[in-house]
C-alpha cells in the first residue's frame, strides 16, 4: 500500500469524515433532552463511539506517515 490515498479516497474519506461530525453533533444535542434512561444510554454511548472513529478518520487524513 502506498503512503498517500488518492484523491478519490481521500474526498470520500472526508465525506465520511463529515457525517461522523453530523452524527455526533445530533447525538449529543439530542442526550441532554432524552427522557428515556436506556435511550441516553445508547446516545452517550454513540457521543463515545462516534469521537473514536472520527480520531480514527482524521488519522487517515492527517498522519500518512503511519500508513505503509
Amino acid at each position: 500500500m502506498t503512503k498517500y490515498l488518492g484523491l478519490h479516497e481521500t474526498l470520500e474519506t472526508h465525506e465520511i469524515l463529515m457525517f461522523k461530525n453530523l452524527c455526533l453533533t445530533k447525538s449529543s444535542t439530542m442526550g441532554p433532552l432524552a427522557q428515556d434512561p436506556e435511550l441516553k444510554a445508547i446516545l452517550a454511548q454513540d457521543v463515545t463511539t462516534s469521537q473514536h472513529q472520527i480520531q480514527e478518520l482524521q488519522q487517515f487524513l492527517t498522519d500518512r506517515s503511519a500508513q505503509s
